[in-house]
């Protein structure tokens, strides 16, 4: 009998192994269904300036994210499998590298704290200039320059084409 009960659980667990993209199926659809949720309980003003409003990128990701998960979960079931990392450079016998994981984190967290007082424009120079540095771009001269074109561009894009507003912090009345 215990040799039964043990023979089951090796081929569910051998299943299980054989199967295991679709833990990514499962993920995507978690996430796609949050996505929509979010999406689509988001408080809108009715006077919008287009058809195309702040929901409207959240659905389509959402919906993706849904066809996805549908799509990868078909091809697993019929045998599908991932190609392993094939890594031209990535070299997995090297260790993390956490420098880099804890700048990009820093830089992250420090762009929630300073969106507030200091806009997005400022923050997001922030952002970007920090991401580059952390990436691994030495280009004093010119980073700063990119980070800070890039985030008044997609102030502007966000701001005023899409009306999603963004805090503009001390630069408000100037843009």
């Amino acid at each position: 009998m215990t040799t039964d009960v043990k023979t089951r659980a090796t081929r569910r667990t051998s299943w299980l192994r054989e199967h295991s993209e679709l833990g990514v199926g499962v993920m995507l659809l978690a996430l796609g269904v949050l996505v929509l949720t979010d999406a689509l309980t988001m408080d809108v003003d009715i006077a919008q300036r287009g058809p195309v409003g702040p929901k409207t990128v959240p659905v389509v990701v959402g919906v993706a994210l849904l066809l996805v998960a549908a799509l990868l979960t078909v091809d697993v079931l019929r045998g599908g499998r991932g190609e392993a990392e094939g890594g031209e450079d990535i070299d997995l016998t090297e260790p993390s590298d956490w420098r880099t994981v804890l700048l990009l984190a820093g830089v992250f967290l420090g762009n929630a704290v300073l969106i507030g007082p200091l806009g997005f424009p400022i923050s997001g120079a922030l952002l970007f200039w920090g991401s580059a540095y952390a990436l691994g771009s030495r280009q004093v001269d010119r980073d700063p320059l990119i980070a800070a074109g890039l985030s008044l561009l997609t102030y502007v894009v966000f701001n005023n084409l899409l009306g999603v507003p963004l805090p503009g912090g001390p630069l408000m009345g100037a843009l």
